[in-house]
């Protein structure tokens, strides 16, 4: 999500070669952990890839679960807990996921409208009667950004809050009051911008339908069904991140990174030479993120979700073509091939989401052709460079079991 992020989706990834190592985290300090008994024939040249990428963008830990029933399986974890200490990364950490809740909220709304509570083609002034020329946006826009309402988290004084106060809990309400002071990026179904401001609505939307919380939703109708005992979207209160879990780290500040997440060049030196170390955001009140961005997970959980999200079992047969069918290309400088639907993302043969939010970046894909799923979890926001880790490792993976490169990152809560 970035930070959900608060800047919009970064929709251009890079490889990026081995470069000097962050002070305390050189390649040979990495703790690995979690080795296959026979590691598939990729593995060998793709670890030692990781590694590079981790070193060059000083990311302090990673967790990589890879499925393909041809290639063979692999799980590997990288690195540490925290940029001081000696605890390595262990497979059953937890993570925040940012903008993977996404698809989420969009199929608990699409279940809602598959038992015909809720129309596609709605209005959203039908439910929510205050948003802006909201007789004019269909529920359907909302899930596949195409709505034209102002993200709230691109807006600087909302940034800078979060950077003064980070304890702050917001409440759903203050979100979009920021939102609808701004004009819309263009008219209802005319364009394509990622904005949280349309999964606030339908966080709102889902609890006005189903008389419960967002929470009792998710695990009433996506975790308890799918078995997910290490997923959950805590309380807005609850800035907490149950154990095992690995401390998230963020270079810069929200409003510095706001228009362009790369460290002014003296400052990516330092970082490439150990003298600057990102910090420690993990405690950050994650409450304006909510059902944009606000679920906790594991990459074992994460595996089963995506694979049902992309494959099927969430959604009847009906509902899950329409979902699929709703994506549609979004031109990006150097990947043709990804498009955008009903909360949901097309990687080339993959289908999933990514998510960034303050101290964490995550990456999800399910190809329901070759049933390979990948799964990135890394315990920073982004590298000094500007890049998401997970989307660039997640690149690197996705080239070594399909000889190309598929991967732009789609979003971020901010």
């Amino acid at each position: 999500m970035r930070r959900l992020r608060v800047g919009g989706m970064v929709l251009s990834l890079v490889l990026v070669a081995a470069a000097s190592a962050c002070g305390q985290m050189s390649v040979g300090q990495w703790a690995r952990t979690a080795p296959e008994a026979t590691p598939p024939a990729y593995a060998a040249g793709l670890e030692a890839q990781i590694q590079a990428i981790m070193d060059n963008m000083s990311v302090p830990g990673a967790v990589v679960m890879i499925t393909s029933p041809e290639q063979g399986d692999w799980t590997q974890t990288f690195g540490r807990q925290a940029v001081v200490g000696n605890a390595p990364v262990t497979v059953d950490d937890r993570f925040r996921i940012g903008s993977n809740t996404k698809t989420m909220t969009g199929t608990v709304l699409l279940q809602l409208a598959q038992e015909g509570k809720i129309g596609l083609d709605d209005p959203v002034s039908k439910y929510q009667p205050q948003v802006p020329n909201g007789d004019n946006i269909t529920i359907a826009q909302l899930l596949e950004m195409r709505s034209g309402l102002y993200n709230y988290s691109e807006d600087e004084q909302f940034n800078a809050r979060i950077d003064n106060d980070p304890g702050y809990v917001w409440q759903p309400e203050e979100l979009l009051s920021i939102a609808f002071a701004k004009p819309p990026y263009f008219a209802p179904g005319a364009g394509f911008h990622y904005s949280n401001t349309n999964l606030i609505l339908a966080g709102l939307i889902i609890e006005q339908l189903t008389g419960g919380t967002l929470q009792d939703a998710y695990q009433q109708r996506i975790f308890g069904p799918l078995g997910l005992g290490q997923t959950l979207l805590p309380p807005a209160a609850d800035a907490s991140i149950p154990a095992p879990h690995p401390q998230g780290y963020m270079f810069g500040t929200n409003v510095s990174t706001l228009n362009d997440p790369a460290l002014p060049p003296a400052e990516q030196a330092a970082a490439a030479k150990g003298d600057l170390l990102p910090r420690d955001v993990t405690d950050s009140s994650p409450s304006w993120t909510w059902a944009a961005g606000g679920v906790i997970s594991t990459a074992a959980d994460l595996t089963r979700y995506v694979t049902a999200l992309v494959g099927g079992g969430l959604l009847d047969p009906a509902m899950q073509k329409t979902r699929m069918d709703s994506i549609k290309p979004i031109p990006t400088p150097d990947h043709a091939d990804v498009g955008y639907g009903l909360a949901i993302v097309k990687f080339g043969p993959l289908y999933g989401h990514d998510g960034q939010i303050p101290g964490y970046n995550s990456f999800m894909a399910h190809d329901p052709a070759s049933k390979n799923t990948v799964i990135v979890l890394t315990s920073l926001f982004a590298g000094p460079n500007g890049k998401q880790p997970a989307n660039v490792i997640a690149e690197a993976i996705i080239k070594a079991l399909y000889g190309e490169s598929l991967v732009p990152s789609p979003s971020s809560t901010r």
